[in-house]
């Protein structure tokens, strides 16, 4: 084992981020729970990770109580073997959930430190297919009115933006009890999509994500009914991500379907190309297992001739997929999630005209606020 590049020390801290965002004379406040992994070597490497959209101190638990004693002394720069001893250490029986997004956040860190110690970004070491990627701007949130929405849109297409990525569905089925009944979400959303489309202009693509939120009647109730709009994908429209529902819903619909960001296995991928049920995978490098799965799921998919794209947020740790592989696809530029990441990393890129430039800096390219990790860190009660 190289000496430098030994494991001595893994910490994981959940953090609560806020974030928010000014339109219309109007302010909206939210919060993100995101976990933070750092790795150090012997030769004082230190590899950051991360994951998201789960419950932050569970996944910090988990690292720190079972992750962390399995990793130290093992050399970092054998990522496969690590993965493989997470896996069944974390995930024996083909869990997903919890114990996938703390491995995908190891997995990171392991990345970073890999391009550190040879010098070279990882996504370089992953191929160095291209020296820029292609982003989409996720700008329509449920929290906007209608009004913001306008607003927001033609802000971002002033910035040099000209995808777009709305919500729909808005926690439809987990929400199907409250007043507000579920067509009528549907029949607002029908309204958002309009002014999506007039705020960004014909020539803009449009981009819509239900967030596993509907199920087969009503996503292809919704569907129908925006096709009219010119939507280039419909993101995760089905509860689960289900495989056949999906394959079913393909054949209702114009609309090219996408999803996988939310999945933690790479069998639930295989059943995606096999059955024909996605025209665009998407898996996400904070939660599908990190790099090490992600690349692989991207092979598959080269093989059946299927699009990826990043989605589920986290657009600067997905980016190095997208550039070193000759498959890869656009990233999302998820609004939220760029606000929040810019309080707690330094040196994050800046998208031009659409485009985000990778960095040559050894690793991922980027490091961490440890101010931020102190001021958002989740205390225990």
């Amino acid at each position: 084992m190289s000496k430098s590049t030994k494991i001595t020390e893994v910490r994981a801290t959940a953090l609560s981020v806020p974030a928010s965002f000014d339109y219309c004379g109007r302010r909206n406040e939210h919060e993100l729970g995101i976990c933070i992994v750092e790795i150090t070597t012997e030769a004082g490497h230190v590899g950051v990770g991360m994951t998201a959209i789960t419950e932050e101190s569970v996944v910090a638990c988990a690292i720190n109580e079972i992750a962390a004693p399995a990793l130290v002394g093992q050399d970092a720069l054998n990522i496969e073997r690590i993965w493989d001893k997470l896996y069944w250490l974390m995930t024996p029986r083909g869990q997903s959930g919890y114990a996938m997004h703390a491995i995908a956040a190891v997995d990171l860190a392991l990345w970073d430190i890999k391009g550190q110690a040879l010098g070279l970004p990882v996504w370089r070491l992953l191929g160095g297919a291209r020296p820029k990627v292609q982003t989409y701007a996720t700008i329509g949130f449920d929290f906007f009115d209608r009004e913001q929405l306008a607003e927001v849109a033609t802000a971002w297409k002033a910035r040099g933006f000209s995808k777009f990525k709305m919500v729909v569905g808005h926690n439809g089925l987990k929400r199907r009890d409250e007043p507000r009944p579920l067509m009528d979400v549907m029949r607002e959303d029908i309204k958002r999509v309009a002014i999506l489309r007039e705020a960004a202009g014909e020539d803009a693509e449009l981009f819509v994500d239900a967030n596993c939120n509907l199920d087969l009647y009503h996503a292809t109730w919704l569907a129908r009914r925006i096709e009219a709009f010119d939507i280039s994908f419909f993101e995760e429209p089905l509860v689960a991500n289900d495989v056949h529902g999906l394959r079913e819903l393909r054949g209702k619909t114009r609309i090219p379907l996408a999803g996988g960001q939310n999945e933690g296995q790479i069998q639930k991928f295989r059943d995606f190309l096999l059955h024909g049920s996605l025209d665009v995978l998407q898996p996400n490098v904070a939660i599908t297992g990190g790099i090490t799965l992600c690349r692989k799921i991207a092979a598959m998919a080269e093989g059946f001739g299927v699009n990826i794209d990043n989605g589920g947020a986290w657009p600067f740790h997905n980016m190095h997929l997208h550039a070193g592989l000759r498959n890869g696809g656009m990233i999302e530029y998820h609004i939220f999630s760029v606000e929040c990441l810019s309080k707690i990393f330094n040196d994050l890129p800046v998208p031009h005209a659409g485009w985000l430039e990778l960095p040559n800096t050894p690793g991922l390219g980027f490091t961490l606020n440890r101010e931020a990790l102190n001021e958002f860190a989740v205390r225990p009660s």
